[in-house]
């Protein structure tokens, strides 16, 4: 404090100059370069009193999540789908990063021998065919990874990746998602970094962009860790409420009171049935 208060009083001009940097580029950040990859602004913590649910939102190239390094996980990641039929498919890298932004440096040998897999949460399939090499290089940072045990990664969360990116993106033109992990009070570490702590399970929340004609509807999941992964998908239909419950976060607050109390309190997936998507979620 004392060497910045020297600072700025030797150098009262530079000083004023480097706040305004800073300034003017969280006003950027905040602003201009996060908005286009949320859908009605950012989730925010429901009690900021909470520490388990504090998080850093770090951008991406082609989505954005909110980092907990206190948990060691991302506690919400968003990003857009579009078509993908025009779109190439990438060699999926072999190794995860750690993130230069995280301040508990988790790293691919986090997981070693753990029993866990790195669940990716912004998928690389659908974000490297849509935003690139940057964005799947980006969605294989440690920062987008939490452990999940292989039933679920391999199976149930591949099946609904498999669908969003499939059929949803596809027949809507457009839709976001949000995913995430959910945690109870029995808390459990992975054993070579305690730093990462083990989800109980994980949502994801779909949602499209209302038009003249259309307005938005949502679907939300909520799947355990301790899935066989054969069970059908309708089973794990839940409402937005009772993620935000469980997982302590307030979703699209930008939306007007009436239409968000109505997305968020249904549980109804007929907007988004066809005989396609409903042998999927009962496959």
């Amino acid at each position: 404090m004392i060497s910045l208060f020297r600072f700025s009083s030797t150098h009262p001009v530079l000083f004023l100059v480097l706040i305004g940097l800073g300034t003017g580029e969280y006003a950027y950040e905040v602003n201009i370069a996060r908005p286009p990859l949320l859908f009605q602004g950012a989730p925010q913590a429901i009690d900021k009193r909470n520490t388990d649910t504090w998080f850093r939102i770090l951008r991406n190239h082609g989505f954005i999540l909110g980092y907990s390094d206190l948990r060691g996980n991302p506690l919400w990641v968003e990003y857009a789908l579009a078509n993908l039929t025009n779109t190439s498919a990438l060699k999926r890298p072999s190794h995860f990063e750690t993130d230069w932004r995280s301040l508990n440096r988790v790293s691919h040998d986090s997981f070693r021998d753990s029993g866990y897999d790195r669940g990716h949460m912004a998928p690389n399939h659908a974000i490297s065919r849509l935003y690139g090499k940057q964005g799947q290089t980006d969605s294989f940072l440690m920062t987008n990874i939490t452990p999940q045990k292989s039933n679920l990664n391999q199976r149930i969360w591949q099946r609904l990746e498999e669908l969003e990116a499939g059929y949803f993106a596809t027949h809507f033109g457009k839709i976001w998602v949000i995913t995430g992990p959910i945690f109870n009070r029995n808390i459990e570490r992975l054993p070579k970094d305690w730093t990462v702590e083990i989800p109980d399970a994980f949502f994801k929340i779909y949602i499209t962009e209302a038009t003249a004609n259309k307005p938005s509807i949502a679907l939300a999941f909520l799947i355990p860790q301790s899935v066989n992964g054969k069970e059908p998908l309708h089973k794990f239909i839940t409402s937005i409420d009772d993620i935000e419950a469980q997982s302590g976060l307030d979703f699209f607050s930008y939306l007007d009171d009436n239409t968000e109390a109505s997305l968020e309190s249904a549980a109804n997936p007929r907007p988004w049935h066809t005989n396609f998507v409903n042998k999927q979620l009962r496959w």
